[in-house]
């Protein structure tokens, strides 16, 4: 409850519309009230008047309770707007703070976490919460102020009748509460269902290629239809505790006024209530039932916001493990130099060691490859240049500065990554091309996309720069996605550049125009190249060879080949 209380912070911002929505709120919850006592003076006593003393009075308290209407009518829609547009701002506040947050955590983080779950964390769970911050205290006070009220008025009124209404409102609670609970169970239940509905129907999707590949689209459906019937039998509970819940809500707040009508009329009969006064308790019976009602459906609403904000709260509470230091200061040489001093590296969670006492100088405008068997951490080694990850023990400069004395900003601009499996976003090619530079001009673009070799690919396509390439780029080859990332790397034009088994998954054609790319692209920078197979690097002159946790080897493709070693051993092979 202590982390919950942090949810006031939300109301900062708008505390002024928050209590003009509470002022509004109070005055339609009022003039509820007030209408009725109206209603009873005039029932009660003006209509036995003369008419010329009473028409007047009539007419005058008639115009009172329009006004009062408009009155109402004014502030409940001033409410129901500016209510909705607090939670709106308070919704979007909260959905920003927390896409900022999850752009600060770093790949630790991602590297457990699952984007679906993610996602419903800043769309689904945020909606619960901002329901709860606008309608909570809205209705909690519009309902108190009704429930509390209206029963001080029935109790003038008739005390006596008020508690009988009372005790058939109390049995009323009660049973709406069960109900409700059993509604409320069988939605949240209905909910998970649907998000594995959605799940699957993701999956599938995503993997279309896949099932088309294999020719399991019936294996497909069959999944789909069972889950899809799982969904139907839970709305079917949910629909019988739903019909149950409303039933019996309605049933009897009309028993509660049906009883009042029959124990009213013997009271009237034995002179002890007069007309007016039951036909006034029956009005603020209305007033005192529809509230408590409303109340019971509250602890829906406080649930599912409540564990909302619980689950926004875990992403928020989550320190990033790579943040920069107070004292952090810019890269701002175009110094390409990278030097590894005595590092070890392990991933968080694990024991053993990927990296192990690292020394390794690289200096400005040096080509090294990097090769080695599968699991021997030369991803991993070029993830600490970046920052990616910090290292367990020892140090890593890049310019001379050490990486975790540096800004991130200036750090990961000072260096161009182009990966085996490249992203590229929805949208059209000029876009993914300009992502590392928005502001580069079409020019700049198109000279990136030349020395990248893509500029003829791209004119052959229906719209030029300006096609749309779909989901991760799905309408272009392997190749053609390669060369667009390598155009982006061009434009940002870094010192440092990291190839990360950037041809490995490519046909021989693709391979050899990538090639071509990269061999201009590294020209007067620092390269350090990751490369699976081996023929792409002998030309490389320096060669690293990771074993273990450790560098093996070290030399020329000639010189390794003559130690017949690891090296040796993986060109021989094939690999």
């Amino acid at each position: 409850m202590k982390e919950f209380l942090t949810i006031t912070k939300y109301y900062k911002p708008y505390m002024k519309l928050f209590i003009l929505d509470l002022i509004a709120a109070s005055v339609t919850a009022a003039i509820a009230l007030v209408n009725p006592m109206i209603i009873r003076h005039i029932t009660g006593s003006l209509i036995y008047l003369p008419g010329a003393e009473s028409v007047p009075q009539i007419l005058k308290l008639g115009l009172i309770m329009i006004g009062l209407t408009v009155l109402a009518y004014g502030c409940e829609r001033f409410s129901v707007y500016y209510g909705h547009l607090q939670g709106t701002y308070q919704e979007r506040d909260m959905r920003l703070e927390i896409y900022e947050h999850l752009q600060e955590l770093s790949f630790n983080y991602y590297d457990n976490a699952k984007v679906g779950a993610l996602i419903s964390r800043v769309t689904n769970d945020l909606f619960e919460i901002t329901e709860l911050l606008h309608h909570g205290p809205e209705n909690i006070l519009i309902y108190s102020i009704k429930v509390i009220g209206s029963f001080i008025i029935l109790c003038t009124i008739n005390w006596r009748l008020s508690l009988v209404a009372l005790t058939m409102i109390i049995a009323m609670a009660i049973i709406i509460f069960f109900t409700n609970s059993k509604f409320t169970a069988a939605y949240t239940k209905r909910r998970a269902v649907m998000a594995q509905m959605s799940a699957r129907i993701e999956d599938s999707l995503n993997g279309i290629r896949v099932v088309k590949s294999f020719t399991n689209e019936s294996r497909e459906i069959e999944n789909f239809k069972k889950i899809n019937e799982e969904y139907v039998g839970v709305k079917k509970m949910t629909y019988n505790y739903m019909s149950l819940y409303f039933a019996s809500m309605h049933s009897m707040a009309t028993l509660v006024t049906v009883v009042s009508v029959m124990v009213g009329s013997v009271m009237i009969s034995g002179e002890s209530l007069s007309i007016a006064d039951l036909v006034a308790f029956i009005l603020y019976i209305a007033n005192f039932t529809d509230p408590i009602c409303r109340l019971v459906d509250m602890v829906e609403t406080f649930q599912n916001g409540y564990s909302g904000y619980i689950r926004f709260r875990e992403i928020m509470n989550l320190k990033a493990d790579i943040t920069e230091a107070p004292d952090a200061v810019s890269i701002k040489e175009r110094d390409g130099s990278v030097e590894f001093k005595d590092v070890s590296f392990k991933y968080s969670g694990t024991e053993n060691n990927v990296l192990s006492h690292i020394n390794l100088k690289i200096n400005d405008g040096e080509y090294v490859a990097v090769c080695g068997p599968s699991g021997t951490g030369k991803t991993t080694l070029s993830s600490l240049i970046p920052r990616f990850y910090d290292v367990t023990d020892g140090e890593v400069l890049v310019g001379g500065v050490d990486v975790r004395k540096a800004t991130l900003e200036s750090l990961r601009g000072h260096i161009g990554i182009v990966q085996q499996d490249v992203y590229l976003f929805a949208g059209t090619i000029m876009e993914n091309i300009k992502y590392g530079c928005p502001d580069a001009s079409d020019e700049d673009v198109i000279k990136a996309a030349k020395a990248a070799n893509a500029h003829s690919f791209i004119m052959s396509l229906p719209n030029g720069y300006d096609t749309e390439i779909g989901q991760r780029g799905v309408k272009l080859s392997g190749g053609q996605k390669q060369r667009v990332s390598i155009a982006r790397v061009f434009l940002k034009n870094p010192p440092v550049l990291i190839f990360d088994e950037a041809t490995s998954a490519l046909d021989n054609e693709s391979e050899k125009i990538v090639q071509e790319s990269m061999e201009t692209l590294v020209k007067g920078r620092t390269a350090i190249v990751i490369a699976h197979r081996l023929s792409t690097i002998k030309n490389a002159p320096r060669i690293l060879v990771m074993s273990g946790d450790t560098i093996a080897e070290e030399g020329t493709h000639e010189e390794l080949l003559n130690k017949g070693g690891i090296y040796a051993e993986l060109y021989n092979s094939g690999k």
